[in-house]
């Protein structure tokens, strides 16, 4: 089965992430306040949000819809997309494109557990 091509976006900075994860998880778009509200890793000014909006909307992750007074961002990118981007990235940067070693080295490390591997089982049959 031929390899699904990938969207190309650029990587997302961990504070770019931690935003982007609770726009995720809303199903409506959200004014800069809610995001501040709901940032809890670390204390966040406004302003620090704000660039970090601006910077979202540039790389095509967020669209902004300034047609009121307070202006409303929503995903372009969804989760799923992102996560398999990187996901793939990661498998072709650290296990040379392949997932067999990147769960032998899951594996060996002991990292796996037995539920996990049974779960995998699972979706290899699936497919």
């Amino acid at each position: 089965m031929p390899k699904k091509k990938n969207k190309s976006f650029p990587k997302l900075s961990e504070a770019e992430f931690e935003i982007m994860k609770i726009v995720w998880n809303e199903s409506s778009a959200l004014t800069s306040s809610y995001i501040l509200d709901h940032l809890t890793s670390r204390t966040w000014a406004l302003s620090t949000v704000m660039t970090a909006l601006g910077r979202l909307c540039e790389k095509g992750f967020l669209t902004c819809d300034r047609s009121t007074r307070t202006n409303y961002y929503s995903a372009l990118v969804s989760n799923t997309e992102y996560l398999e981007k990187e996901s793939r990235d990661f498998l072709d940067k650290m296990h040379q494109s392949s997932i067999a070693n990147m769960v032998t080295a899951l594996n060996n490390s002991g990292s796996i557990s037995d539920e996990e591997l049974a779960e995998l089982r699972r979706i290899l049959e699936d497919k």
